[in-house]
């Protein structure tokens, strides 16, 4: 199965439903996927989850009030977080790495801290710390102002030849699902979100508190020109974690992993067998 037609499932917990797939064998420890601002299942790229799920169990979801998930999207990093805790105990599992991209690398690093057992190993692709630099409103007004033909294009890649190029073959993998997609996010999703992103970084983390509470091992993503969290946050995120590693893409933006997926399912396999 691939992400593009394995089936949903669905998983009823402390009052919510939420939706999820599952894919790749059946043992070893699952890599759980948190998503970026407004994304649902569909948004991943299907080249990443796929080539991940080659070899280990990797499971995507909606978080509560997100996509074909039920309950009301919260407005804060720490209880996306704890609806993503409740989501995978409710699995019954014991043990997972996580894959955090953007908004969903903020839940990673929340999760990391209060749940050193539950979490492995975390992979944070272009996200920010807590008190880190973000440009998210005005990068996706900008985004919406060009008049694009997909918004993924200015928003998640440069504007080099190169990146749009990799942009189009990305919005191209990412749309090919074609029976039970998810619905796009309004504003009962985004409105929240942007709420909680912007309210993770206005307040500076005296002593990187967070960061130094992150003891397992950490593989830190980021495109060179990523305009919404820009590159300082992941070198910030690297000088502040006790086990970091980090890796910078050139000429991508927010969504580098998606402009180099064989190249970053590399790095992440790589990261994670160690």
């Amino acid at each position: 199965m691939s992400l593009e037609t394995v089936n949903t499932e669905h998983l009823d917990v402390a009052g919510v439903r939420y939706a999820y797939r599952r894919l790749g064998p059946s043992t070893g420890t699952p890599l759980v996927l948190l998503q970026h601002f407004t994304g649902t299942m569909d948004a991943w790229d299907p080249a990443v989850v796929n080539a991940l799920a080659e070899t280990r169990p990797v499971i995507v979801f909606n978080n509560r009030g997100i996509g074909t998930s039920s309950g009301q999207t919260p407005d804060t990093v720490e209880q996306m977080a704890a609806d993503a805790e409740t989501f995978i105990r409710g699995l019954g599992l014991a043990q997972v790495d996580l894959l955090g991209f953007s908004l969903g690398g903020m839940l990673a690093q929340v999760l990391a801290v209060r749940h050193p057992a539950l979490i492995r190993k975390v992979i944070i692709a272009g996200a920010a710390p807590r008190g880190g630099e973000e440009h998210l409103l005005v990068v996706v007004e900008d985004a919406f102002a060009k008049a694009a033909p997909d918004v993924r294009l200015p928003l998640l890649f440069t504007s080099s030849d190169e990146s749009q190029r990799a942009g189009r073959a990305f919005v191209a993998r990412a749309t090919a699902r074609a029976q039970d997609r998810d619905p796009d996010s309004g504003d009962d999703v985004s409105e929240p979100q942007a709420k909680a992103i912007i309210g993770w970084c206005a307040v500076k983390d005296e002593g990187n508190k967070t960061l130094r509470g992150i003891v397992q091992p950490t593989l830190i993503v980021h495109g060179s020109d990523d305009t919404m969290f820009p590159s300082i946050n992941a070198y910030n995120m690297f000088k502040a974690m006790k086990n970091a590693q980090l890796i910078l893409y050139p000429d991508s933006g927010h969504g580098a992993l998606f402009q180099y997926p064989e190249t970053f399912v590399a790095h992440c396999r790589i990261f994670l067998d160690a």
